[in-house]
């Protein structure tokens, strides 16, 4: 009668077992890299989120001048034309009286 062979198990046996062993470290790595790659997405997200709350806002455009400082730099062009002679009295008036309504 043949029993069972008591020691080391036969190549049928050996295979099964490297099948398993193989198997359950495939499943385990995977997970493992699984598990890596969510970290490190939910750490650039986080990296990612503190540069953009860092970041200074956007410059604004400076405003254009107010009327009042335009109004007085024409008067003042104005004034240097009328005493260098370009502008007449009677020219001077119009061109002040027209900005100043």
């Amino acid at each position: 009668m043949r029993g069972r062979r008591v020691g080391r198990p036969g190549l049928l046996g050996t295979m099964a077992r490297t099948a398993v062993v193989a198997g359950t470290a495939t499943a385990v790595s995977g997970k493992v890299a699984r598990s890596q790659n969510a970290k490190a997405e939910q750490q650039a997200a986080e990296q990612e989120a503190a540069q953009q709350a860092a970041a200074p806002p956007p410059v604004a455009a400076p405003e254009p001048a107010a009327p009042a400082d335009d109004l007085i730099a024409q008067l003042e062009r104005l004034g240097a034309l009328h005493s260098q002679g370009v502008l007449t009295d009677e020219e001077f008036a119009a061109a002040k009286s027209s900005l100043l309504s």
